[in-house]
């Protein structure tokens, strides 16, 4: 009797690729590559924003105030005649420059603090965390409304101030992810080789918390964006009239009934950046719990 013929094998409609934690399908990432395409828009205004606004984002026409959006100025102008997609141009360099360089200062820091107490125990992850714990207890931004207001303005000041209200949320990450290699056997194998805690914690457990880290970046990434805009619109940010996102909408948000784009453009510019930067830290995550 001839033997029955092999079943018919049915591949995904993504032709074949499956998450390895469901083994489901894996879905295409077309929110995290437009994600990734509006990031890198953002990234390259901040660096050529005087090639590609068509007017300078300071100069004033009176005479052309309020303008509605049409092809000569494509998102209207402000109160004072300036050219709203200029402005709003030209402001992506401030954010681009806060943003990536306060979650450094976040995640190093963090990454240090979490590493050390999961590494160490006993009292000095109790004294870390009683610590990390009183800090996340005081608002964000009310603490960094009050360290901006001592310390002034300024891009160094920003930077400071956001990146450091990041380093309890990821020093927590990081600290339970050490927790949870600290029990695994290569640790218990380097224990007793006496291999140094800096080696231990450099070369064994850092590389072994990496995936915490990256999705930690990513997502710090977007909430630094979010605090820089806050603080600009609360007054702290840039200096006043310059073209930071968070300062425009604040500037025009009396004209929101009757010019509504003066403050739409630069609000969907946060919002599109933001969000961006959640759907890539979201795909990320998917991708290293799948790994």
């Amino acid at each position: 009797m001839a033997p029955d013929p092999p079943a018919a094998v049915t591949l995904p409609a993504d032709g074949g690729s499956r998450s390895a934690a469901t083994g489901r399908p894996r879905r295409r990432p077309v929110a995290a590559v437009a994600g990734v395409v509006i990031v890198l828009f953002w990234a390259a205004a901040a660096l050529w924003w005087p090639h590609m606004a068509a007017f300078d984002p300071q100069t004033q026409y009176p005479a052309q105030s309020f303008l509605p959006p049409s092809a000569h100025h494509l998102l209207g102008t402000d109160q004072f005649g300036r050219d709203v997609l200029s402005r709003m141009l030209a402001g992506s360099r401030p954010v681009m420059e806060i943003a990536p360089m306060a979650t450094i200062l976040a995640i190093g820091t963090g990454t240090a603090i979490g590493l050390a107490a999961g590494t160490y125990g006993r009292w000095v992850d109790e004294v870390t965390m009683r610590i990390l714990d009183a800090v996340l207890v005081f608002p964000t931004i009310v603490a960094s409304v009050l360290f901006v207001a001592m310390l002034g303005r300024g891009i160094g000041v920003v930077v400071a101030v956001v990146g450091l209200s990041f380093v309890p949320i990821v020093a927590r990450s990081v600290r339970a992810a050490t927790l949870v290699e600290r029990r695994k056997p290569y640790v218990e194998a380097a224990l007793l080789r006496a291999e140094p805690t800096w080696s231990l914690m450099a070369r064994e457990l850092l590389p072994n918390v990496s995936r915490t880290v990256a999705v930690e970046a990513a997502s710090r990434l977007g909430d630094a964006v979010f605090a820089a805009a806050t603080l600009s619109f609360l007054g702290l940010g840039q200096p006043p009239g310059s073209p930071d996102w968070g300062a425009s909408v604040s500037d025009n948000r009396a004209w929101l009934q009757n010019a509504p784009w003066t403050v739409l453009g630069p609000a969907l510019a946060i919002a599109s950046l933001v969000v961006s930067v959640a759907l890539i830290a979201d795909e990320l995550r998917t991708r290293l719990d799948d790994r």
